[in-house]
């Protein structure tokens, strides 16, 4: 009983993290869908096909079509030939698309500072860590059995 607690208590966090996010984006004049595209290119550091960015998001590449035509449409994005397999497209960060995945970025750490403002700096690393942990399924941190 105390798991599925625990389960609600971080899908509640998680919701008004998303909510206070996607209310930042607004003036941005983007959606969360748009943000993960552009924050994907920007860390992919180069173009990407359309199907791994897809697989990034973890959507199916018929769902980021209109992700990437609206993103082309605002001119964040453009579609070009991959040289290496003509039958591709990848999707082409512009220097717009880059600025704008930067402001989404900062929207994104605000949105958690100011939902996290009520714990302490000590509280936050400590549940950064925890965090980290269990994201790594206990593998990586301080403890940790991977390495062992």
């Amino acid at each position: 009983m105390a798991d599925k607690e625990l389960a609600e208590l971080f899908y509640l966090v998680g919701k008004r993290v998303r909510h206070g996010y996607a209310h930042r984006l607004v003036p941005l004049g983007l959606n969360p869908g748009q943000a993960r595209a552009l924050r994907a290119l920007a860390g992919a550091g180069q173009p990407m096909r359309m199907v791994r960015l897809a697989d990034e998001l973890r959507i199916v590449p018929r769902s980021l079509t209109p992700v990437v035509d609206a993103l082309e449409a605002a001119g964040l994005v453009r579609r070009q030939v991959d040289p290496a397999n003509r039958r591709s497209t990848l999707v082409v960060l512009t220097d717009e698309g880059r600025a704008l995945a930067e402001r989404a970025r900062e929207a994104r750490r605000e949105a958690g500072e100011e939902l996290f403002a009520v714990l302490t700096p000590g509280q936050r690393a400590s549940l950064r860590e925890l965090l980290e942990r269990v994201e790594s399924g206990g593998q990586d941190g301080p403890g940790g059995s991977r390495g062992r």
